[in-house]
């Protein structure tokens, strides 16, 4: 019959047959914990590679007949505002007896545009943006198109 002695040495093993020496147990032990706080410390302080944020937001198009297209603002989403852009860049003028440059900056504001010109409609995000230069987007932090005309 086996007493207790020999069943230990059976499960553990003996001194020389062991897992790891105290040494390389430790420095094991230090490597885990320093690779941790790396990890840690690169969530926590950001360094993780920020990304940008998107704006977004929600428009209606809608043909109103003689050639003109109604754009309207029906949600601001993550974005300081909307404008009706042509394919060279520049915010386009909207179609009006005194035309202004066609930005939507709140929720339930529209512009009419011609429908013939080739235009997307761009979120924006900027708080300056119509100040600054009410012609162009160059000041927007970000800006992604939501939706093109023509």
């Amino acid at each position: 019959m086996l007493d207790g002695k020999q069943i230990s040495k059976k499960l553990v093993g003996s001194e020389d047959e062991r897992a790891v020496s105290p040494v390389i147990g430790v420095i094991l032990m230090v490597a885990i914990t320093v690779i941790l706080a790396a990890v840690i410390a690169a969530f926590v302080l950001d360094l993780g590679g920020s990304v940008g944020e998107e704006p977004q937001a929600g428009v209606s198009v809608e043909s109103i007949g003689d050639g003109n297209v109604s754009v309207s603002l029906t949600s601001m989403g993550n974005s300081d505002g909307v404008a009706v852009v042509a394919s060279n860049g520049s915010v386009i003028n909207d179609n009006t007896s005194s035309p202004e440059p066609a930005m939507l900056n709140r929720t339930g504001a529209s512009t009419i545009v011609d429908e013939t010109e080739a235009v997307n409609v761009v979120a924006y995000i900027g708080e300056d943006v119509e100040a600054d230069n009410p012609d162009s987007l160059d000041e927007a932090e970000a800006d992604a198109t939501i939706a093109s005309i023509n």
